[in-house]
C-alpha cells in the first residue's frame, strides 16, 4: 500500500475495529486507540509534504490498480498542488475532534470514534480519487458517517437536521452521476477523470455536464440559495460533527469545481461565470448579513461560514492564478479557523449547555485563558492581518479588482460584516461584567481544551504568518488548470 492508501485505509481500518468493540465499559480503550490510530493517520500523510515536488503539475504519489476490471474501473490515486494540503488537513482536523470528544462524549464513545475515523478516510479517498466512480463512492460514502453523528449524538432536533442534511447533498449528487456516466461513455468506457479532462465536449454538452456538477458540488459548499441544510446541520450536531463539517466537508463541494467543473467543462465554465460569481457576491454580502442578526452562536458561525465560502467560489470562476489559489488558501485557512470556532462554542456549551448569546456575559472574568484563544480566531474569521484569515480574502479581493473594481468593493464588504458580526458576538459573550450564575460558575479551559486550541491557534497563526509554503504548492497546478481552461476555447 502506499501512502495515500495507508492514509485512507488506516482510519477506516481502526473505524471498523472500534464499531467492534460495541460496549460502554470499553470506552477508555475506545478513546486511546481513536488517538492513537487518528496520529498515526496523520504521521502517514507528513511524508507527502517532504515529497511532494511543487515543481510540477503532474499527478504524484500515484497508485493505480484494477478494481472491477468488467467496466474498466480502476483503484486509481493521486495528488497534485491542488489536492496535496486537504490530505494532511483532514487527518490533522481528525486528531482534533478526537481530543475534544475526549471527555464530553460518554455513550457509544466506541461508535462515535469510529464514525469520525471513517468519515476521515472517506473524505482523504475524495481528495485523491483519479477514478470517477472511486470518487462518487468516496464522495457519498461521507454522507453516512455523518449522518449518523448528527442523528445519533446531535441536540433536540437531530433527526430532522440529518435527514435534511442527507437529502439535500444524496439529491444533488444524483445529477453528478448522470454526469460521470455520460463521461464514461464518451470517453469509449473509461472512468479515468484526468483522460476526461481532454475530452472533446461541445459547448451545449458542457453546459449540462455544467449543471449536473453544479447541482452536487453547490449543495456541497454551500452556496446560496441551497444553504439552508448547513445551520441546522450545525446546531443540531454535536462539537465534532460540526468541526469536520466545516472544517473538510464543505470543502469537498469546491474541490469538486476544481477538478470536475473547471477541466472537464471549461467553455461552460467560461460561459456561466457570471452566474458563478453573482451567487458568490449574494453568499458573501447577503448571508454576512444574515449573520449579524443571529442570536445562536452555532448559526451565526454556518451563516459565517457560508459568506467565508462565496470567496472560494469567487476566486474559482474570475480564472486568474491569483483567484484560483486564493480560494485554495481561504479553503484551508477556513479548515483551521472555522473548526476552532465551532470548537469555542463546544466548550462554553459543555459548561453551560446553551448556544444563545444572550446565555452569556463577562465569560473573560472566568476564563481569561479561553478568551484568549475566542478572540484571536474571531479575528481570524474577520481577516486580521497575520491570521491565516487575511491571506485567502485578500488574495482574492486583489484578483477581483483586476477584473473589476465594483466586483472587489462588493466583495471587500465580508471585512466589514465580518468584524460587525464578530465583534458584537464577542462583546456580548465575553466582555462586560459576568451576567449571571450559570457565567460565575464557569472553569477555565483544561489541558486537553488548551491543547486542541492551540493547534488549531498555531495553524492559523503559522499560515497567517507564512503562508508560502503552501501557495508554493500549488502555483504550478493553478498555472496548469488556467492553461488548459483558456486553451479549450471553442
Amino acid at each position: 500500500m502506499g501512502l495515500l492508501s495507508l492514509a485512507i485505509w488506516v482510519p477506516i481500518g481502526a473505524g471498523l475495529l472500534l464499531l467492534a468493540l460495541g460496549r460502554d465499559e470499553q470506552a477508555g480503550t475506545a478513546r486511546w486507540l481513536a488517538l492513537a490510530a487518528s496520529l498515526a493517520a496523520f504521521a502517514v500523510t507528513l511524508p507527502l509534504i517532504g515529497g511532494f515536488d511543487p515543481g510540477t503539475a503532474a499527478m504524484q504519489f500515484q497508485e493505480n490498480l484494477p478494481w472491477i476490471e468488467r467496466f474498466n474501473i480502476r483503484y486509481h490515486l493521486g495528488v497534485d498542488g491542488i489536492s496535496m494540503w486537504f490530505v494532511p488537513l483532514t487527518a490533522f482536523i481528525t486528531v482534533i475532534v478526537v481530543i475534544a470528544g475526549w471527555e464530553v462524549i460518554t455513550k457509544r464513545v466506541n461508535q462515535y470514534m469510529g464514525a469520525f475515523l471513517m468519515l476521515s478516510g472517506m473524505m482523504i479517498g475524495v481528495f485523491c480519487a483519479l477514478d470517477g466512480l472511486l470518487f462518487y463512492v468516496f464522495f457519498e460514502g461521507t454522507l453516512i458517517p455523518m449522518y449518523i453523528i448528527i442523528g445519533a449524538w446531535g441536540g433536540p432536533n437531530r433527526v430532522y437536521a440529518a435527514f435534511k442534511f442527507f437529502l439535500y447533498t444524496f439529491m444533488g449528487s444524483l445529477l453528478m452521476l448522470v454526469a460521470l456516466i455520460y463521461l464514461y461513455i464518451a470517453s469509449g468506457g473509461s472512468f479515468d477523470i484526468l483522460a476526461w479532462h481532454k475530452l472533446p465536449l461541445p459547448l451545449h454538452t458542457q453546459a449540462l455536464l455544467f449543471f449536473a456538477f453544479l447541482a452536487a458540488f453547490a449543495v456541497k459548499v454551500p452556496m446560496w440559495p441551497v444553504h439552508t441544510w448547513l445551520p441546522d446541520a450545525h446546531v443540531e450536531a454535536p462539537t465534532g460533527g460540526s468541526i469536520v463539517l466545516a472544517a473538510i466537508m464543505l470543502k469537498l463541494g469546491a474541490y469538486g469545481f476544481v477538478r470536475f467543473s473547471m477541466p472537464i467543462a471549461p467553455d461552460a465554465s467560461r460561459e456561466y461565470a457570471w452566474l458563478m460569481v453573482a451567487l458568490s457576491l449574494i453568499a458573501i454580502v447577503y448571508i454576512g448579513l444574515v449573520a449579524i442578526v443571529q442570536k445562536d452562536m452555532k448559526k451565526l458561525v454556518a451563516y459565517s461560514s457560508v459568506a467565508h465560502m462565496g470567496f472560494v467560489t469567487l476566486g474559482f470562476f474570475i480564472f486568474n492564478d491569483l483567484g484560483v489559489a486564493g480560494g485554495l488558501v481561504q479553503m484551508i485557512s477556513h479548515g483551521f479557523v472555522s473548526g476552532a470556532m465551532f470548537l469555542a462554542i463546544g466548550v462554553l456549551y459543555d459548561r453551560v449547555h446553551s448556544r444563545e448569546i444572550a446565555a452569556y456575559g463577562g465569560v473573560i472574568n472566568q476564563m481569561p485563558k479561553f478568551a484568549v484563544f475566542a478572540v484571536f480566531f474571531f479575528m481570524a474569521n474577520c481577516g486580521l492581518p497575520g491570521t491565516s484569515g487575511f491571506v485567502g480574502e485578500w488574495m482574492v479581493i486583489l484578483a477581483t479588482m483586476r477584473v473589476n473594481f465594483w466586483l472587489a468593493l462588493l466583495a471587500a464588504t465580508a471585512l466589514i460584516t465580518g468584524a460587525a458580526y464578530s465583534l458584537w458576538m464577542l462583546k456580548r459573550v465575553y466582555f462586560g461584567a459576568v451576567a449571571n450564575r450559570n457565567v460565575a460558575a464557569m472553569a477555565d479551559i483544561n489541558a486537553r481544551e488548551f491543547l486542541a486550541l492551540g493547534l488549531l491557534a498555531a495553524g492559523t497563526l503559522g499560515m497567517g504568518v507564512y503562508p508560502k509554503p503552501f501557495t508554493d504548492v500549488m502555483q504550478v497546478s493553478v498555472a496548469e488548470l488556467l492553461r488548459h481552461v483558456a486553451l479549450s476555447k471553442l
